[in-house]
């Protein structure tokens, strides 16, 4: 994702110059708290910090922003489980447990879980970057699980995913987080009793 400034024309006048990352996160926050239906383009230009003529030229259309948004919002979270998985001390699965649960995390939930569910059953964009992180967090726990032949825990991996996706709901429905680390502590173990 480019996170340099871009420039764009707005029509005859000089380029507009914005940061392209600082506007996506800024209509993510919003289509995070509002929802994408729920948000108006008035409202997502003004916290994108555009004109009209340059969120065009630059995005196309609002669901371009979010597709946009939440490509980038998946290679951050990816990136910071990649980064818990691949820790060399330590057993890696627990603790990306608790990444993705977040018992702390409030309401909000997930981003791309909000999305999957708001817009995936009638959005082929959103379903496939949905899905594309779904496999990619189910490869990471494969990989700790099984260092030497992921494909051997795939099936694990991917209980291992749908928990932490629905401890993500859990949250969301107002749950406490401390029932949800009593959950996630049960959870590990039974994983560790199905070793």
């Amino acid at each position: 994702m480019n996170t340099k400034p871009s420039r764009h024309r707005q029509g005859p006048g000089r380029p507009r110059a914005y940061d392209e990352a600082a506007a996506l996160d800024a209509a993510l926050q919003l289509f995070w708290t509002q929802g994408f239906e729920a948000t108006s383009l008035d409202e997502l230009t003004a916290a994108m910090g555009l004109s009209r003529s340059s969120f065009y030229a630059g995005f196309g259309s609002k669901e371009k922003v979010l597709i946009a948004a939440l490509s980038a919002y998946s290679e951050q979270a990816l990136a910071a489980l990649a980064e818990i998985a691949h820790t060399p001390d330590g057993e890696p699965v627990p603790a990306m447990l608790a990444a993705l649960a977040d018992p702390n995390g409030g309401p909000r939930g997930c981003m791309l879980v909000n999305c999957i569910t708001e817009m995936a059953p009638h959005n082929d964009e959103v379903a496939a970057v949905g899905r594309q992180h779904i496999e990619r967090i189910e490869h990471l726990f494969a990989e700790a699980l099984s260092p030497a032949d992921p494909d051997a825990a795939a099936g694990r991996a991917r209980a291992l995913a749908a928990l932490a996706i629905g401890t993500v709901t859990l949250r969301k429905s107002g749950l406490s987080p401390e029932a949800i680390s009593a959950a996630l502590s049960e959870a590990q173990t039974l994983f560790n009793a199905s070793r």
